[in-house]
């Protein structure tokens, strides 16, 4: 591919995605804090960048459409995620409120596959996740013309990978911070905020 075509749909795919990306959800936060407490995380990279380069590449290879096109699944997505987040919401707020809940002892710490089944919920059951890298990205980077298009998608996912590794492996650099409990209890008692309100913006989102 010539490098006028590929150079600016790729940094337009890099930008968007960015832009979009580093907004703070159910998913940056759980990285975070799983980056902090240094469990599974190059695990939890790959596996958020992958699905949204699948994502983003099914959205400008057609996929936009076809969400478009059903509402009522949206729907069922968005208060599945509320549930979701309620449930996690509650157990963050219990660990805020526990004097022993947020040491990084083997009683507290996730297996692989605990640690990959709670992202896979905050990804996949979050409509937001749909409408950013399916219909937002899928519709932009559906403008492109030819091989333009995957250029776009390859600057796209190179944004989603730079940005949860700079999420997961960056924490460590905070982990001074959190070599206190109370630290600890502060960041679990917001993400337990964070995850309610998103939670009714979820459910308001069903119901409108």
């Amino acid at each position: 591919m010539h490098l006028a075509i590929f150079i600016p749909s790729y940094l337009n795919g890099l930008a968007l995605s960015l832009s979009l990306i580093a907004a703070i959800g159910a998913q940056n936060a759980f990285v975070l804090r799983q980056g902090l407490r240094r469990e599974h995380v190059g695990l939890m990279v790959l596996f958020c960048a992958g699905v949204d380069a699948l994502l983003m590449a099914g959205g400008v290879y057609g996929l936009a459409a076809l969400i478009a096109a059903s509402p009522a699944a949206a729907r069922l997505i968005a208060l599945g995620g509320a549930v979701f987040l309620l449930w996690y919401a509650a157990c963050a707020l219990r660990r805020a409120c526990s004097q022993h809940g947020l040491r990084t002892g083997p009683g507290v710490s996730l297996t692989r596959r605990q640690a990959l089944w709670q992202l896979a919920g905050f990804t996949f059951l979050n409509p937001h996740v749909y409408l950013d890298t399916v219909l937002l990205v899928g519709s932009v980077g559906a403008q492109q013309a030819g091989l333009a298009k995957t250029s776009f998608v390859a600057g796209a996912s190179s944004a989603s990978l730079l940005w949860f590794s700079a999420l997961g492996y960056g924490a460590r650099w905070l982990a001074p911070w959190f070599a206190r409990p109370r630290a600890w209890a502060v960041l679990d008692g917001l993400i337990g905020l964070m995850m309610l309100v998103m939670a009714a913006l979820l459910v308001r989102h069903a119901l409108a």
